[in-house]
Parts: structure tokens; C-alpha cells; sequence
């Protein structure tokens, strides 16, 4: 019996060492994929819109000409497409200094890049437009121009900062910019879009909301009534104002009252800035207007 006690207690001990490896090697394994997982890049998709527009065209072409005006059609364009070649040979070797010979062959033309900006509360696609800003100013000159179609109702403060810093950074290259606003710029919606150039909205777009809010349900009363204490320590006069728990006091709201208008300067300085022709105290009360109506605010082009 003694034996095979001993001989349960080893095995027991066998197991339990071979089930220990078992776990650091997969644990070891499972950091290994994800280290590859969040060590992965992402991938930026480019179309281009040329190619797409004139697939839509050529069929429409086929659609409603016929077999010999199509091919009437075909020829004009390859005598066009020869002509301007031609022209542009010559204009080289007329002026072999000036910045058209010096170019690359393939920045002939002005290049438009198009880019889309649809922004949550978080404004989480910033990570997205970082990286297509990152690649068009790899390329890009002051000869070209990027396009951002944007939508967005705004959100949170320091999360739209940095996606109108990544706006920022094509201004700062020269690189002409222009927004177009199908559906709504408000807020920090708004706060990228002054950055513009050219700042394009659509007739019924919502544009505006010059201001900034904060807001949270408190239920220190309702605790209280049921005898529920709440702690909260900190070190910091203002570490913390507005608490959803905790007792909100005159002096921490008047805080965050100071905070919040702050803020709005700031806002109302960079507008200003961007957009000098706007009457900056008439258009910053948090109002939303009309694409039409912001027109003729100068909120708008």
C-alpha cells in the first residue's frame, strides 16, 4: 500500500509538472501570435477614379451610339490624346529649363487625391487618415491637390485636435486642399473643416455647432436617499469636478464651467484663424446652419 502511495503521489507530480509546460507554451505560443497580430500594418487600398469614371462612360457610349459613332468617337480621341503629346514634346524642348522638363514623366498632369473621412464620437478613423496623409506627402507636390470628403457630427475634444492636425499637415506641405460636405461637418466636424482651401457643402448639409458640452447623469441624491456611501480619493484640488457618484459642489462645477469656455476660445481662436472672413462671435454659439445658410455666413464656399 505504501508503495503504491508513493508511486500516486510521484505520478501526480509528473502530471502536474508536464501540465505546467503545457501552459507556458501556450501561453508563449498565444503572446507570439498576437505579437504578429498587433504587429501587423495596415494596408492602404488606392483606386483610381479616372480608370472607374471612364468605364462608366464607354459603357453608357456603348449603350446608346452606334457601332460607327463609337468608332468615330474612339479615333477623335486618339488623334486628341496624340495631338496633346505632340505639344507637350514641344513644349519641352522649347524651354529644356523650366519645371515641366525637369519633372517626372508621370506628374504630367495634376494629380487629385480623394480621400474619405467619416468620424464616429472617438473620431477612431484618424488612424486611417494619418496613414493616407503619411503616403500622399510621400508624392505629393503644391501642383496637386487632395480632396477629403468629409462627414462628421463631431466628438470628443483631443480626439478631433489630432485629425484636424493631420489636415494641418497638408497645409503645411503647400498641398491645396479641399473638403466637400455631403451630409454634416459640426462640432469638430467643423473644426477640420475650416482648415480647407476650398470648403465645398452641399445645400442642405448641417454645418456649425460652434461649441462644446459637457454632460453626465448624477445619482449622489438618489445613493444618498438609500444610505450608500461613495468614496472617491484623490490628490489634486480638480483631479475631479463632475463625478457621476460623488457630491458635485459649486466650486468643482465652476470649474468645469472655466474648462469648457476655455476650450470654446480656443476653438472660436482656430476658426478665426482658418477662416478669417467669418464673423467669429456671430457663428460660435453652438448653432447649426443650413449648407445654404452658412454660405452666407463665409462658413462655407
Amino acid at each position: 500500500m505504501e508503495f503504491l502511495s508513493e508511486f500516486g503521489m510521484f505520478l501526480a507530480k509528473a502530471v502536474t509538472i508536464v501540465f505546467a509546460i503545457i501552459v507556458v507554451i501556450g501561453v508563449a505560443a498565444s503572446s507570439g501570435q498576437r505579437g504578429k497580430k498587433t504587429g501587423k500594418r495596415g494596408a492602404i487600398k488606392v483606386t483610381r477614379l479616372n480608370e472607374h469614371f471612364e468605364e462608366l462612360r464607354e459603357a453608357l457610349r456603348e449603350a446608346v451610339l452606334d457601332k460607327d459613332s463609337l468608332k468615330t468617337v474612339h479615333k477623335d480621341e486618339k488623334k486628341q490624346a496624340k495631338s496633346e503629346q505632340k505639344e507637350l514634346k514641344a513644349a519641352r524642348k522649347k524651354d529644356k529649363s523650366s519645371v515641366e522638363a525637369h519633372a517626372d514623366p508621370g506628374h504630367e498632369k495634376k494629380r487629385i487625391y480623394v480621400l474619405n473621412f467619416k468620424g464616429n464620437i472617438a473620431a477612431d478613423a484618424v488612424v486611417c487618415l494619418r496613414e493616407e496623409i503619411s503616403a500622399i506627402l510621400s508624392l505629393a507636390t503644391p501642383a496637386d491637390e487632395v480632396v477629403v470628403r468629409l462627414e462628421s457630427p463631431g466628438g470628443m475634444v483631443h480626439a478631433y485636435g489630432l485629425a484636424s492636425s493631420q489636415l494641418l499637415r497638408l497645409k503645411n506641405a503647400q498641398v491645396p486642399l479641399t473638403i466637400y460636405v455631403d451630409k454634416v461637418a459640426a462640432s469638430g466636424g467643423y473644426m477640420m473643416a475650416c482648415l480647407a482651401d476650398k470648403l465645398i457643402a452641399a445645400p442642405f448639409a448641417i454645418i456649425g455647432s460652434i461649441g462644446v458640452i459637457v454632460q453626465l447623469p448624477n445619482f449622489h441624491r438618489v445613493l444618498k436617499k438609500h444610505d450608500v456611501d461613495y468614496e472617491m480619493i484623490s490628490a489634486g484640488e480638480f483631479k475631479r469636478t463632475l463625478t457621476t457618484f460623488g457630491e458635485i459642489t459649486d466650486k468643482s462645477r465652476e470649474k468645469v464651467q472655466e474648462d469648457v469656455q476655455t476650450i470654446h476660445d480656443i476653438f472660436k481662436t482656430w476658426v478665426k484663424e482658418h477662416r478669417p472672413s467669418v464673423d467669429i462671435d456671430k457663428v460660435a454659439t453652438g448653432e447649426t446652419w443650413l449648407g445654404s445658410q452658412a454660405k452666407e455666413k463665409y462658413m462655407v464656399d
